[in-house]
């Protein structure tokens, strides 16, 4: 009776389906190439964060002296770091959006070994959408290191003596 009882519960399917070794093996197996993606997302957006944190830092020590009538010629160098700010702060943003969804595509590849809905068109989806933020994500943070390299060689044309 007792048998016939847990035999009649909704999970008992569930952990039968997903009781093999091979199928989790095969779920873990498939997970660890979004795993791997997913933190090197994370080492790409600490220097994009570390860059974000020196360019904002740089703009509120120039706001700051200047403020204090000490600023001079470092007001020439806001827009500049402006647009560098917004172009890390996007690429940091994006780069968060493919993190979760490369997040998601993880829990998707787990969540179907448990249910028998085929979830294979999602999980592509889901993959195609991280991609393509983190190439916009990695595209912005080009443009922000473009627009920091193009800065120094305005300041050392102006500071280079000519021939």
């Amino acid at each position: 009776m007792l048998l016939e009882s847990l035999a009649a519960l909704p999970g008992l399917e569930l952990i039968e389906r997903t009781s093999s070794t091979a199928r989790v093996q095969h779920v873990v197996q498939l997970s660890l190439a979004p795993a791997f993606l997913l933190a090197g997302i994370g080492a790409v957006m600490n220097v994009m964060t570390n860059r974000l944190i020196w360019v904002a830092n740089k703009i509120e020590r120039i706001m700051a002296a200047d403020e204090e009538g000490r600023a001079g010629t470092l007001l020439e160098e806001l827009p500049a770091l402006e647009k560098r700010r917004i172009l890390a702060q996007r690429a940091v943003m994006l780069s968060t959006a493919a993190a979760l969804t490369i997040s998601i595509v993880i829990v998707l590849l787990f969540v179907s070994a448990f249910v028998r809905a085929p979830l294979g068109t999602l999980v592509a989806f889901a993959w195609i959408v991280t991609m393509g933020l983190l190439v916009a994500g990695l595209g912005s943070f080009l443009l922000e290191t473009r627009t920091a390299a193009r800065r120094n060689r305005e300041r050392m044309r102006r500071h280079l003596p000519r021939d």
